[in-house]
């Protein structure tokens, strides 16, 4: 068996590295390497956006690991019939992204900024305490990410609402008390119900630039937006208008149209929006490597996985 390795933004010898120790305890015998143009028949690869390529070159394989939660950088390759992508379940970026979400939101909230910008002052004073009950919080996608960042919320006693493509029931998630919506026809009640916008969709043509005027328009007035997903959510020139107007009282934005954001972008500079650099969720190596090996596993035994994305849909 040869198992590939292709990884933009990875150093490969660690995940080398720990490949072959998870295969070896797995029991499975396998050659492991940095895939290169030209190299011989490959079995499995690790990709985070691999090139056009691999996939041309490669034609015995039987699945793509992505090693991301977004798969749209893989969704936009032309796939062969019968090549099975697939997505990692968590692998503990649900919990840090849990944290991320958690702390922009109670950062707003309790106005933590505000104090953070008087301090600078040497200046001493009080605010009047927000009710949650006035702070819906909206969640933008109800997959295994979404539906870890709702549970977090709600241990706070936010209340909850969450939007997906297609209508899933609360109970059935795990979720009891989170209000769900679905489809376009529910959009605008979602939106208009949540005062904190959190966005953890997959990125697919449906719902590029889902972000812009109109729709964070809808928001309750002095909303907040929090993007971990994709900086192609965002309709990035429709932001600050709508945050100067006081129609959204700000962002915090992990995700960019063009990263690392540009020198001069404005949203390096604005007082009401918070950037950080891609780094909501971060995919932890010895987790990653091994939910894969178990995946391979189960593949080599002729057993489902979890995780299977349908290209065409993107999710």
């Amino acid at each position: 068996m040869n198992i590939y390795f292709h990884g933009e933004d990875f150093r490969p010898e660690p995940w080398l590295s720990a490949l072959r120790h998870a295969l070896s305890g797995a029991g499975i015998q396998a050659e492991v390497a940095v895939w290169e143009p030209g190299a011989p028949p490959g079995d499995y690869a690790l990709v985070w956006a691999p090139p056009q390529r691999l996939l041309d070159e490669q034609t015995r394989l039987k699945a793509l690991f992505n090693l991301g939660a977004g798969v749209d950088a893989i969704t936009q390759l032309r796939f062969r019939p019968g090549l099975r992508l697939v997505r990692l379940d968590d692998a503990g970026m649900s919990a840090q992204m849990a944290e991320y979400v958690l702390h922009a939101l109670v950062r707003h909230f309790r106005e933590f900024d505000a104090y953070e910008a008087e301090a600078t002052q040497g200046h001493w004073g009080f605010r009047r305490p927000r009710a949650r009950q006035d702070w819906p919080v909206g969640i933008l996608g109800l997959g295994v990410l979404g539906q870890r960042v709702a549970r977090a919320v709600q241990g706070l006693d936010f209340p909850v609402r969450g939007w997906s493509r297609s209508l899933r029931r609360a109970e059935d998630l795990g979720l009891p008390g989170v209000q769900c919506h679905a489809g376009r026809d529910g959009l605008p009640a979602f939106l208009a119900a949540s005062k904190v916008l959190v966005c953890l969709l997959p990125l697919t043509s449906e719902t590029q630039g889902i972000l812009n005027r109109e729709t964070l328009g809808q928001l309750m007035p002095g909303g907040y937006l929090i993007n971990v997903a994709r900086g192609g959510h965002l309709v990035e020139e429709d932001l600050i208008p709508l945050i100067d107007s006081g129609h959204l009282a700000g962002a915090t934005l992990d995700v960019f149209r063009q990263e690392p954001l540009p020198a001069g972008h404005p949203f390096w500079t604005h007082p009401k929006i918070t950037v950080t650099p891609h780094t909501a969720a971060r995919t932890l190596r010895d987790e990653s490597v091994a939910q894969i090996v178990g995946k391979i596993a189960r593949l080599e035994r002729g057993e489902p996985i979890a995780g299977l994305v349908d290209p065409v849909k993107g999710y």
